[in-house]
């Protein structure tokens, strides 16, 4: 069975939308994108690559266009085009016939809680979800979640989508923590 591992950068306010460029999410007016970018170090590269060895991959529909239609096209050697590539990927849609762009995809049409809940029973391993905050609030409402990767950053940008709306009360385990050179917090929780 699988489990469902949520990997997304935030900032001290909780806020997840747009943190790689400019022009990444400016959905309600947000003016704060690119907001991640400078904070990476050797200490979340270390880190990542470590963690990079998923299962599968999980996004929603918005969040997978953009994260492979940007990792795919960049031309210079990086990081992430080939475990994105080469990684099974679902992707969470309501719309049945939605086409997905890229190797390796499988849609999961439907509701998600649904969708995701049925791919746990046929997927060994860890499903890491990347960003997604739509997804990740549907499926920690359905309690689907077993595990957030939070890299925390040192700022506070006031508006924008969080991580967590409102919802039910959800403790959580702190299994581990590591404090990068330009102050981000990976911190990883586990549900109870």
């Amino acid at each position: 069975m699988g489990t469902i591992s949520v990997f997304v950068n935030v900032g001290l306010d909780g806020v997840m939308q747009g943190p790689g460029r400019a022009d990444e999410d400016t959905r309600g007016g947000f003016r704060h994108g690119g907001w991640g970018v400078g904070y990476a170090d050797q200490v979340i590269g270390t880190y990542v690559a470590e963690r990079s060895g998923a299962a599968a991959m999980l996004f929603g529909r918005r969040t997978y266009d953009d994260v492979l239609g940007y990792w795919t096209s960049v031309g210079e050697p990086n990081p992430f085009t080939e475990t994105l590539v080469n990684t099974p990927k679902y992707v969470a849609s309501r719309r049945a016939g939605a086409g997905l762009a890229h190797p390796n995809s499988t849609l999961l049409a439907g509701e998600a809680a649904e969708t995701v809940a049925r791919l746990k029973e046929r997927v060994d391993g860890v499903i890491t979800v990347l960003g997604s905050g739509e997804l990740v609030r549907s499926l920690h409402a359905a309690g689907l979640v077993e595990e957030y990767v939070l890299l925390i950053h040192p700022i506070v940008l006031g508006s924008g989508t969080r991580l967590f709306g409102e919802g039910e009360r959800t403790d959580l385990t702190l299994e581990e923590t590591i404090t990068a050179t330009t102050g981000v917090v990976i911190a990883r929780y586990r549900t109870k």
